[in-house]
């Protein structure tokens, strides 16, 4: 089953930042993002004036896209949790609702388990805007059903064109 298209309204753009900017906070991290399945920057939070946002986002998007293969060959629907761990920062992907990917950078002051337990929470509060998100966005979409061009005639259509 294809995603549909999210379309992001301001409501929930500031519903998302809080959690992102709590999340950081409380995590002790250095920064996370909040990317969709195809690469694109959703919300930011921490400090991010010394990364590429487009390309950690979009090779975040690879990496879960990378793994999901890996995963069906084992098997697997999909891993919903990634951890790598470097010398100095680790990063921490999840996958919430099956629809975005939260990146966690974090470095020494901070723990896995300290950021699990953060990203669990934040990881609830991101699906119920989500779910919301998608419910506003199904209910546009029943009310706009009627094509614009749905008053438009074969006659007028030949009208144009035998002039």
């Amino acid at each position: 089953m294809a995603v549909p298209q999210l379309v992001m309204y301001e409501e929930e753009s500031k519903l998302i930042s809080v959690v992102l900017e709590r999340l950081n906070r409380e995590a002790n991290s250095k920064v996370v993002f909040l990317v969709d399945k195809n690469g694109q920057l959703i919300s930011a939070a921490g400090d991010t004036k010394n990364l590429d946002t487009t390309s950690l986002a979009s090779l975040t998007a690879g990496n879960i896209a990378a793994t999901g293969g890996l995963a069906k060959l084992i098997g697997e629907k999909e891993f919903s949790i990634l951890f790598h761990e470097g010398e100095k920062d680790n990063i921490h992907i999840s996958i919430i609702g099956q629809r975005v990917i939260l990146v966690v950078v974090f470095d020494t002051r901070s723990s896995l388990g300290l950021v699990r337990l953060r990203v669990k929470k934040a990881s609830d509060e991101l699906k119920t805007i989500f779910d919301g998100l998608l419910a506003k966005m199904e209910q546009k979409e029943a009310i706009n059903v009627e094509s614009p061009f749905a008053e438009i005639t074969d006659d007028d259509i030949d009208g144009l064109f035998s002039e």
